[in-house]
C-alpha cells in the first residue's frame, strides 16, 4: 500500500499550488452533489456528505459553491444527470487498478479510461477482475514528528484503529468504516495533526514494479487522475519512494 499512499499524498500537496486546483473543485462539486442526491442535504444525517464537506472546506472551496452543489443534489437547483460506476483492470507489471467514476456520459468516460490503460501498457478488465483485492476502509493521514510514533500507535489502537502505517513522511491510520469518524474525532481531540482523511480502497497485497513499468504506471495514474470524470484511482503497486517523488 505504501507506494500508492505516497503518490496520493504528494499529488494532494502539489495540487494545492498548481493549476490542478480547479480539477479538485470539479471533482468535489460532483461528489457533494451525488452525496446530497443519495443521502439528503443535511450533513448531520449524511456521513458521506459530511466527509466530502470537510474535504471541500480544507481545499478552501467557497461556501456558496458548496451550497449550490448541495442544492443540485437535493433537486432545488437544476443539475446534470450523473452516473456513478467503477472500472477495473491491470496496469503495467500486472498491478491491479480500480477507477471510480462520476460522469454524465458513460461512453465518453469509458473511452478515456480504456485509452489511458492501453497507452501505458495496461488493459481494462471485466467487472470483478481485481476488486476482490481491495477492501473499503477509513484512512486518516497524520503529519507529525516520527519520535511520536509510539504515542500515535497507542492512541489510535486504543480508539479502535485497525493499523498504523509509517509512510516515511506521514502516518496512515486505518479503520473499519463504522469507526472512522469516531477515531478521527478522537485523534483530533488528542491534538494530532490530521492532514487528510478519506474512505479509501485498501489492497490486501502489493506488486513490486521497477524501471519502465514503474514509470509507465505513474504516467497512467496521472493521466487517469487528470480526467474530470474520474473521482479516485486505486492501485496495489509498490514503487520505490524515490521514483515516486522524482516523478511527482
Amino acid at each position: 500500500m505504501s507506494g500508492h499512499s505516497k503518490w496520493h499524498s504528494i499529488k494532494h500537496k502539489k495540487a494545492a499550488t498548481d493549476a490542478k486546483r480547479g480539477k479538485i473543485f470539479t471533482k468535489l462539486i460532483r461528489e457533494i452533489t451525488i452525496a446530497a442526491r443519495d443521502g439528503g442535504g443535511d450533513p448531520d444525517t449524511n456521513p458521506r456528505l459530511r466527509l466530502v464537506l470537510t474535504n471541500a472546506k480544507s481545499e478552501n472551496m467557497p461556501k456558496d459553491t458548496i451550497e449550490r452543489a448541495i442544492k443540485k443534489g437535493t433537486g432545488e437547483l437544476e443539475s446534470e444527470t450523473l452516473f456513478e460506476t467503477t472500472y477495473e483492470g491491470y496496469g503495467p507489471g500486472g498491478v491491479a487498478v480500480l477507477v471510480e467514476v462520476l460522469t454524465d456520459n458513460k461512453n465518453r468516460t469509458v473511452s478515456e479510461v480504456r485509452r489511458a490503460f492501453t497507452k501505458f501498457g495496461g488493459n481494462l478488465g471485466e467487472s470483478g477482475c481485481v476488486s476482490w483485492i481491495f477492501e473499503k476502509k477509513g484512512r486518516i493521514e497524520i503529519s507529525m514528528d516520527p519520535t511520536e510514533e509510539e504515542n500515535l500507535i497507542d492512541t489510535a489502537l486504543d480508539l479502535g484503529a485497525e493499523d498504523v502505517l509509517n509512510e516515511e513522511d506521514f502516518f496512515s491510520v486505518l479503520t473499519v468504516l463504522d469507526d472512522f469518524e469516531n477515531i478521527k474525532k478522537g485523534l483530533e481531540l488528542k491534538g494530532f495533526n490530521i492532514s487528510n482523511s478519506e474512505i479509501s480502497m485498501i489492497p490486501s497485497s502489493s506488486v513490486k514494479i521497477e524501471g519502465k513499468p514503474a514509470e509507465h504506471m505513474l504516467k497512467m495514474l496521472e493521466t487517469l487522475e487528470d480526467c474530470d470524470d474520474i473521482q479516485n484511482v486505486y492501485s496495489n503497486f509498490d514503487i520505490d519512494d524515490s521514483v515516486i517523488k522524482a516523478f511527482a
